[in-house]
């Protein structure tokens, strides 16, 4: 069966919003850590890792599992609706004209919070950092991003660029990035071009994983190029997740600046670098390479990696669910999850779907208009 546009837009933003609740209640913990606490690998939907979770630190105040969706999706779907605003291309323009009023401005369902609030109320400092340079120190979208810390923050929400740019890979990157440097600089902006690539690489009708990487390291630069070789590598002679969980942490450590005490970051941690990459998305890689392109093989294994693994769940499940179409992420979990955070996944991923479709159609019109004029400029030789 062909996926349509829409098949792979619901399988991205669906499958990326599964893979974040899954992950969000054993985000910080190691694989060890998490067989201790739930008596073995986590294979689906689970409770808080503590059940006074409106205490206990470093959790308060958030309600991270029971089928919650974290900042990941929040801001993800945030950026579903600034492409509703504009209907064509995005730039970091967009993002202080649209993205910062939704997020300081519009009370929305916060599962997390089990409350309507803010969404800037939710979202992490590196995110609320596009607040402050783009709302109150009026700094140029295109470099804002500049001094904010280097994680995955930009990164983890640039699925839609992926199927806006459905099919473009080098499209995608470059928009991303455009975005990106209102958020981010160095390797984390760099991370967010080749994520939105990889979905839009798994757009591509008979896409496996391995294309996908393929494109990712095609667009890659510096030390995330280099971490994603390193991971490919790793992931070659591993078909289960449970055999890849040290190899690909391995491979990835010499790119990683944050260290082996994730809640104890290194003195280099996130500075900008072109040495260095974000962990989560060459493990996002490496997981849908050892799963073949599988979903929930995939987002497991992000899920039980630990560490920032709801946005390597995330990741993962957003390319695999491009990959495969929202055929392959489990129905009863998308239920579950949409039921507990009070989302409608489907919804974010109909409107993009008809917003990319928009978009391609001015591609195509600026296209012909280009080649008319060229045509005219280069005249017969």
């Amino acid at each position: 069966m062909t996926l349509t546009l829409e098949d792979r837009a619901r399988g991205a933003l669906v499958g990326a919003a599964v893979g974040d609740a899954l992950g969000g209640p054993v985000e910080g913990w190691t694989p060890d850590q998490i067989v201790e606490r739930h008596g073995g690998r986590v294979h689906g939907i689970v409770g808080p890792w503590y059940e006074d979770w409106r205490t206990a630190r470093p959790i308060a105040p958030y309600h991270k599992g029971d089928g919650h969706v974290t900042d990941d999706t929040l801001m993800t779907h945030a950026l579903v609706r600034v492409y509703e605003a504009v209907r064509d291309h995005l730039d970091a323009y967009a993002i202080a004209e649209h993205l910062v009023p939704d997020l300081m401005s519009t009370p929305r369902w916060i599962p997390e919070l089990e409350a309507e609030a803010l969404p800037l109320q939710r979202i992490f400092l590196a995110e609320k950092w596009i607040v402050t340079r783009l709302h109150y120190a009026h700094a140029d979208p295109r470099e804002a991003g500049n001094g904010n810390i280097v994680n995955c923050g930009a990164a983890m929400y640039m699925a839609p660029v992926g199927i806006a740019n459905a099919g473009n890979p080098a499209g995608a990157y470059a928009e991303a990035l455009d975005i990106a440097g209102a958020h981010q600089s160095s390797y984390g902006r760099e991370a967010a071009g080749v994520f939105a690539a990889a979905v839009a690489a798994a757009c591509v009708p008979g896409a496996t994983a391995a294309s996908v990487v393929d494109t990712a390291l095609s667009l890659a630069k510096d030390g995330t190029r280099e971490a994603i070789a390193a991971v490919r590598e790793a992931a070659a002679g591993h078909r289960d997740f449970e055999s890849a969980l040290t190899p690909l942490r391995a491979a990835v450590t010499p790119y990683d600046s944050v260290g082996p005490d994730y809640r104890n970051p290194s003195l280099g941690a996130r500075r900008p670098s072109r040495l260095h990459a974000i962990e989560e998305l060459p493990v996002a890689l490496g997981m849908l390479l050892v799963a073949d392109g599988r979903y929930e093989t995939a987002v497991l294994g992000a899920v039980n990696y630990g560490r920032d693994c709801d946005s390597i769940a995330t990741m993962a499940g957003a390319i695999a669910g491009a990959l495969g179409g929202e055929a392959v992420v489990p129905a009863a979990w998308a239920k579950q999850v949409a039921e507990a955070s009070r989302l409608d996944l489907h919804a974010p991923a109909d409107a993009l779907a008809a917003v990319a479709r928009e978009i391609f159609a001015l591609d195509r019109s600026r296209r012909r208009s280009h080649e008319s004029v060229f045509t005219a400029l280069a005249g017969p030789r």
